[in-house]
């Protein structure tokens, strides 16, 4: 059973029930996934980069847009408008299979995996979760990597705090730690 229909026949009810909804619309759902590359390497090696997009790209199955700097940072010997990393942004079907391919096989591949933190929501009920590295994914060919790079993944969802947002996740299958 795909994921998104898990959603709709397993979660759906079950936070009806839970939250007391009075209408389907009412229940939080995932609105979109970003997963983003910082990459301050790239300030000096542009090869990082490519290498870089390369993964997101076998990683998501859609192509990551090159983030620039905003500012000039000196201290950190960076301009304005210089590339320093990447980010793909997904929705609908994109969005639930690389859902569940993270919940399923990326994270469990994790060593000494315990879950993760239930902490790391923004007040809004979104999940951002930070990976140190890219290997996890079983996407990623492990003899082509140059270095081990991380990213960060956030999850957006439509839950109006941080409780209704955490069961959402709960229940869709998010290993969250006790």
């Amino acid at each position: 059973m795909a994921i998104k229909q898990y959603y709709d026949n397993e979660v759906l009810p079950q936070l009806i029930e839970t939250f007391a909804y009075k209408n389907r619309l009412e229940v939080p759902r995932l609105q979109k996934i970003v997963l983003n590359m910082g990459l301050g390497e790239a300030i000096q090696n542009i090869k990082v980069l490519d290498s870089a997009q390369e993964e997101l790209k076998e990683i998501t199955g859609q192509a990551p847009v090159i983030t620039r700097a905003k500012k000039s940072v000196a201290a950190f010997k960076v301009r304005e408008g210089m590339p320093i990393g990447c980010m793909v942004t997904l929705r609908r079907r994109r969005m639930y299979d690389f859902f569940d391919r993270l919940v399923n096989f990326a994270l469990p591949r994790v060593r000494d995996f315990r879950g993760v933190s239930g902490k790391a929501f923004d007040g809004k009920g979104n999940y951002t979760l930070g990976i140190k590295e890219q290997i996890i994914f079983p996407e990623v060919d492990y003899d082509k990597i140059d270095t081990l790079k991380g990213l960060n993944i956030t999850i957006v969802t439509s839950a109006r705090n941080n409780e209704e947002g955490k069961e959402l996740l709960r229940l869709m299958g998010m290993p969250f730690r006790n």
